[in-house]
Parts: C-alpha cells; sequence; structure tokens
C-alpha cells in the first residue's frame, strides 16, 4: 500500500506517462531526422513539447516542484541514487544474463549521470554563494 494519497499517486503516475511519451516523442523526431524528414521530426518535437508541459503540470499539482533549495536537494539524491543504486543493479541483472549491448548503453548513461551530477554540484554551489540568479549555463559549463 503506499504511504501517498490517492490523487497524488493518479498525478504522479500521470507525470510518468507524459514524460516517457515525451522522451519516445523526441527519440522518433531523432529517427525522422536520420531519415530525412525533417517535417515529420519538426511535428514529433512539437507533440514532446506539449507532452513536456503537461508533464510539468502534473507535477507541479503533485506537489513535486517545492522551493529551490529542495528541488535542488531533490534533483540531487535522484542522480545520487541512479548512479549508486538503480543502473548498477540493472547492469548487474544485464550483464548476468548476458546481454552485452544493453550493459553497454547503461554503463554510458551512468556515465553521463556521473556529469549531470557535477553538473548539479557546481549549481548548488552557485545558488549557496547568492541569493542572486545563477549564471547561464554557457558561462556555468566554462566556469
Amino acid at each position: 500500500m503506499s504511504r501517498l494519497p490517492r490523487h497524488l499517486e493518479h498525478l504522479r503516475t500521470g507525470f510518468t506517462a507524459e514524460a516517457v511519451s515525451a522522451a519516445s516523442y523526441r527519440a522518433f523526431a531523432e529517427q525522422a531526422e536520420r531519415e530525412g524528414k525533417a517535417n515529420l521530426a519538426g511535428r514529433w518535437r512539437a507533440l514532446a513539447e506539449e507532452k513536456d508541459r503537461l508533464a510539468a503540470e502534473l507535477l507541479l499539482l503533485a506537489g513535486r516542484v517545492e522551493n529551490e533549495g529542495l528541488n535542488l536537494r531533490n534533483a540531487i539524491a535522484e542522480e545520487q541514487y541512479e548512479n549508486e543504486v538503480l543502473y548498477p543493479r540493472l547492469e548487474e541483472d544485464l550483464r548476468a544474463s548476458g546481454h552485452a549491448e544493453a550493459v553497454a548503453l547503461l554503463e554510458r548513461v551512468r556515465a553521463a549521470q556521473q556529469g549531470h551530477l557535477a553538473a548539479l554540484d557546481r549549481l548548488r554551489r552557485e545558488m549557496t554563494a547568492s541569493t542572486a540568479d545563477v549564471r547561464p549555463l554557457e558561462l556555468a559549463q566554462a566556469g
């Protein structure tokens, strides 16, 4: 039994559905681009943007968007979980079942996740150092 009230479970389930659809649509757009179908790719991207907007609304109403400090703390905790628990478990299971291609992909994903964690740590340091807005992404990446 969930510890969440039913309405929050439904909102989070809706968020997950919209977020997964948006990611799928972006992958479909990439495939269309590779096939030289720029207009089809654009249509998939437009649908993905709408799905992202809906997902954000669901997440907000579910109470998962809080203040900047809690948002950052939650993001760091999620990245740490993915890096330290989720992906290692998935890799171990896939390795044991002989799915080398999937293991290689998850290893690349986990390496990217390490970069995400580093970016969130830089963001944390910037937010701690100032009450003003953070630097634009290009400057933050260079510094």
